[in-house]
């Protein structure tokens, strides 16, 4: 027995009486906007095959009562708000395959015991706020195919090797993680098709062994990975794309990868080498027409040694593959009485007929680009629900971030017009009973909406009437019969709507609309979560409106930034800012909880973050100052939300207003770069990595911070917001502000530096440290404030050069004051001047304002229109 409730626009909470239902096989409320806890009574439905949760607006910790439902083969809660650690009690699952908790708040560790699940196929907790080391005993699941981790915290763990001895493996995905220690060798899993490893602190020579035939994905980018490339990447007939971007990888490019792969049917190939060390070739370059090559920001391009290899040193878009089916054809066009289309690959010419549309997707697809197994994948759908090939079109087909492909499919009748309601009813049972396998290549699948369309009619009717009653109701219905309770299951939701918040809804749109990931919260709710919005709760304040530290109902803290009147958005550009705000999802920015807009109210709900800011931490009235090991990390942490936002965001984001008190630190005090209400999406970047280009916009951000390029001439690039975080740097080293009682800190540091007094302005509260560390971060943020905007370095050279000085740096959070055996200098030391290597040569080329020249000026962070060199 089941209950499908796809899509019915459901509100409210579960209530505790559905574990009355002991006989229930299916429960299913995707994709709903269903709130509050999973109620631990869901453990008593016994013979509970599918528990489908995702796509909802649930709260709280997960039951430890569902590790004991005997039959479970799949939970999906992903997609919630689901917060807690994972019940140790969830290794009882004996028969559970599918684990899919992604996009949630999980944190802590993965249970170890989760290794005894003798069914599991797929693991997805991707997209959470997971922490600790990575389980090696995953090594002992006898039928894992599946392992997507990617954008949790396992700070300090490094992958164990016996992932790379899991034989069952299909795709293993670790992305953002936050992973230190060597690569995997992975040439042990003799089915891989899929490893990504990329943006994690990974280091050391890339394994040379032969990785399996089946590879169309190898992501090992953005690490500090060194050594050659390895030969054994040549010759995987089924690879899509190598990535090694943003390495330190010398030696010779690779010049046979493409070897004995095959590339007819649309195939192509991406090698991404650029911003490595690689210096020349080991032979001439001659790849096929369907094969790019990245070697921009590698020595070889500036060698004069080197020709015939220009075309592979620019930079180039680089774009994941979407579309729609072709939809030519010779055919006249079908009567426009009914939805008729016709069917392109019909047996009968010019056919038309009524289809169904389904909007499906692909939750761990095993590949880079659809289109090459755009055929097999209808061959392997219309052979899962028993219809010809020629029945099953992919109408459009578009990637998410994860990666994950949604498309559109329609469904046609067997060479009639028309479906009947038999058919029409058994396809939607495939589709809500989880009916097909699973592939290999494409992984586990996603009912998103079954659209009936013209068939509506033929479809049993289901009753809301009592769900869109505006009164406050309280339905629970007893277990008299599990019969008669499953044809009034329906009434199980108790429903949380009130007529009064109902009324202050803007618009039907704004009623229906659910971003996921983001929880809709009432107005009701955060002024209880914050006392009434009391002044006792009042964390911050600014042009903007007010921020307030609240408790939401379920235990999540909450920083609730409330607009002033004079600050309100049209509701559309609203939901607009939301639905970017969403998509965000980096250990080192401050995630978007919810919002609330009723009335005359907008609210944005964001993670609280319990340190503060970081110029509260630096100001003179702080009780504790940070080490310079604690500020390094801040400014790395910082760079990588910076770098995210440029490079991996989708769109990219400049963020235009990076300053210390927008960087906020959590219970570790790991920096997260908040406040991106001044923030303008990017031109898409040339490739992963590097600058997109400039946005003409009025100038706005706050003075001191202010890059003086973008100031003359309007147009913001990526280095507008290098140039305000090398004023954070400085802000870091010396403890003072950017505009202070006259004096602006860029000019003093410059000066400092220009007299050979630097060390006169560090701040002597850090305690003792490495010189030479204080001297190359002094230098990286020097040359950040450079004024003209090429001679800045990029957020990619920015954290690589944080990283190495990381890497010198004592690994302890704090320098204790006795060990200043490993600090060959003393606080407050002069006639010390950065040298021309540390430096860059910036010494040799900045331009430095005297007060004279810059008198007025420190609006523009001290920089005038045209000055001369001294």
């Amino acid at each position: 027995m089941g209950r499908e409730l796809l899509r019915l626009n459901l509100s409210g909470t579960l209530a505790p009486e559905l574990g009355q239902l002991s006989r229930m096989k299916i429960l299913d409320f995707m994709w709903n906007s269903i709130g509050g806890s999973i109620p631990k009574e869901v453990g008593n439905i016994t013979s509970l095959e599918l528990l489908l949760l995702n796509g909802n607006q649930l709260t709280g910790s997960l039951p430890e009562e569902i590790g004991f439902v005997p039959n479970l083969n799949r939970i999906q809660i992903d997609q919630n708000h689901i917060s807690g650690s994972i019940p140790k009690s969830f290794a009882n699952l004996n028969k559970t395959e599918h684990f899919h908790m992604n996009n949630n708040s999980l944190s802590g560790q993965i249970p170890p015991e989760l290794s005894r699940l003798p069914s599991l196929v797929h693991l997805l907790l991707d997209n959470n706020n997971l922490s600790g080391y990575l389980p090696p005993e995953l090594l002992q699941l006898p039928k894992l195919l599946i392992v997507q981790l990617d954008n949790n915290n396992f700070s300090g763990s490094s992958i164990p090797s016996s992932y790379g001895n899991i034989t069952t493996l299909l795709k293993l995905s670790l992305r953002n993680c936050s992973l230190e220690g060597p690569a995997l060798d992975a040439s042990g899993i003799p089915q891989l098709g899929y490893l990504d490893i990329s943006w994690n602190q990974l280091t050391g020579p890339i394994p040379s062994g032969k990785l399996a035939s089946n590879i169309t994905t190898i992501d090992l980018s953005h690490n500090r990975l060194n050594g050659s490339i390895p030969g054994s990447f040549s010759g995987l007939p089924n690879l899509q794309r190598l990535s090694m971007e943003n390495n330190n990888l010398d030696g010779s490019v690779p010049s046979d990868v493409w070897r004995n792969i095959d590339f007819s049917g649309n195939r192509s190939l991406i090698l991404d080498f650029h911003n490595n060390a690689l210096t020349n070739l080991s032979n001439p370059l001659t790849p096929p027409a369907n094969v790019t090559i990245l070697l921009s920001g590698n020595p070889i391009c500036t060698s004069q040694n080197q020709l015939n290899i220009s075309q592979y040193c620019q930079s180039i878009s680089v774009v994941v593959p979407g579309g729609s089916t072709n939809n030519n054809t010779l055919c006249p066009p079908c009567s426009t009485d009914l939805p008729h289309e016709n069917i392109l690959r019909s047996p009968i010419p010019c056919l038309c007929a009524i289809p169904l549309h389904v909007d499906y997707r692909l939750k761990s697809p095993g590949f880079w680009d659809f289109v090459p197994y755009e055929a097999e994948f209808q061959h392997y759908l219309s052979s899962g629900l028993s219809l010809s090939s020629y029945q099953l079109e992919v109408s459009t087909f578009m990637w998410e971030e994860g990666p994950r492909l949604k498309m559109n499919l329609k469904l046609f009748p067997n060479n009639t017009p028309l479906f009947n309601s038999g058919e029409v009813l058994r396809l939607r049972d495939m589709f809500t009973g989880w009916l097909i396998t699973d592939s290999d290549i494409f992984g586990p699948y996603e009912l998103i909406d079954f659209i009936p369309g013209w068939y509506e009619n033929v479809l049993p009717r289901r009753t809301e009437s009592s769900l869109s009653t505006g009164a406050t109701v309280g339905i629970v219905i007893a277990a008299f019969a599990a019969a008669a309770i499953l044809s009034s299951l329906v009434t199980l939701i108790i429903l949380r709507r009130r007529s009064s918040q109902i009324s202050k809804r803007r618009t039907a749109k704004r009623i229906q609309m659910k971003i996921d990931g983001v929880r809709d919260l009432t107005f009701e709710e955060l002024s209880n979560c914050t006392s009434n919005f009391s002044d006792s709760a009042l964390i911050g304040q600014g042009g903007y409106g007010k921020v307030y530290r609240g408790v939401l109902a379920d235990g999540t803290g909450a920083a609730v930034k409330r607009t002033q009147q004079g600050s309100l958005q049209g509701s559309e550009e609203f939901f607009t800012e939301i639905e970017l705000l969403s998509r965000l999802h980096h250990r080192n920015l401050v995630s978007l909880v919810g919002y609330c807009d009723e009335d005359n109210e907008q609210m944005l709900v964001y993670e609280y973050m319990p340190n503060g800011n970081l110029r509260d931490h630096l100001s003179a009235k702080a009780k504790e100052a940070l080490s310079f090991p604690m500020r390094l990390r801040i400014a790395l942490g910082s760079s990588r939300g910076i770098l995210y936002l440029h490079t991996e965001a989708d769109p990219p984001i400049y963020h235009r207003d990076i300053k210390s008190s927008n960087i906020l630190l959590d219970s570790k005090f790991v920096a997260k770069v908040s406040d991106f209400g001044l923030s303008r999406l990017a031109p898409l970047p040339a490739m992963e990595g590097v600058a997109p280009g400039h946005v003409s916009t009025v100038v706005k951000g706050t003075p001191g911070y202010l890059d003086p390029e973008y100031f003359l001439t309007h147009n913001l690039t990526d280095k507008s917001d290098v140039y305000s975080l090398g004023v954070v740097f400085l802000e870091l080293l010396t403890g003072m502000q950017p505009i202070s009682h006259g004096k602006n800190l860029v000019r003093e540091v410059v000066a400092a530096n220009q007299s050979g007094m630097i060390l006169s302005v560090v701040d002597t509260r850090m305690g003792p440290c490495p010189w030479e560390c204080v001297e190359r971060f002094a230098a990286l943020g020097l040359r950040c404030c450079r004024d003209e905007t090429d001679a800045r370095p990029s957020m990619v050279e920015v954290v690589r050069e944080l990283e190495t000085i990381w890497q010198m740096t004592p690994e302890t959070d704090s320098v204790p004051l006795e060990s200043e055996s490993r600090c060959p200098w003393t606080p407050g030391r002069t006639g010390t001047q950065l040298s021309s290597s540390s430096a860059g040569g910036l010494m040799m080329a900045y331009q430095y304002m005297s007060s004279s020249d810059a008198s007025g000026s420190n609006l523009l962070s001290g920089v005038v229109r045209s000055t001369n060199p001294r």
